[in-house]
């Protein structure tokens, strides 16, 4: 794979792990970012669309379905590479790229990880003891999908610029 000009896979095998981590990290970062994106434009939008009942019984289903190896591996998974990417990045800093090795760190840990524990979780768990064909539920619904919502952008921006900060760590490493 080289082409003689630096390739990716030149310097040796400290070059190879950094640049798998990088990429790993992009990747998966990216993938979390699609699936919250998708929540943010059409499933939460389609869930509002519903009854109120009907829309309380399906988000309590898909957060049930989402506790699932797929799911979980790429949202952990992310966080996994994230988390060794920002302490490879503390322990190079004088590496070409770090700051954005740091920074794709940051966001995703604590964008969209974090974020996911202290905001998401307590309001699905919330939802989840809801009892979906109750006239009491009807106003805590409207109010979870608002905020719900809104907290599912933040975490969507934030996997997002993780990704994007991942990128900017290889073509910085590139350059560099």
């Amino acid at each position: 794979m080289s082409s003689g000009r630096g390739g990716v896979w030149d310097g040796g095998m400290e070059n190879k792990v950094w640049f798998s981590l990088v990429l790993a990290s992009a990747l998966a970062s990216g993938v979390v970012a699609g699936v919250f994106y998708a929540f943010s434009t059409g499933v939460m939008r389609a869930l509002a669309a519903l009854k109120p009942r009907e829309g309380i019984a399906a988000m309590q289903s898909i957060n049930v379905a989402v506790i699932n190896p797929l799911f979980l591996g790429a949202f952990m998974g992310a966080a996994g590479l994230a988390l060794a990417a920002g302490i490879y990045a503390v322990g190079h800093r004088s590496s070409p790229g770090w700051g954005w090795m740091l920074a794709g760190a940051l966001a995703y840990l604590l964008g969209s990880f974090v974020w996911t524990i202290a905001f998401h979780i307590p309001r699905n768990d919330a939802l989840a003891a809801l009892d979906p064909a109750a006239a009491g539920s009807v106003q805590p619904w409207l109010d979870y999908v608002r905020v719900w919502t809104a907290g599912n952008h933040v975490r969507t921006v934030a996997s997002l610029a993780s990704s994007a900060f991942f990128i900017m760590a290889l073509v910085a490493r590139r350059s560099g």
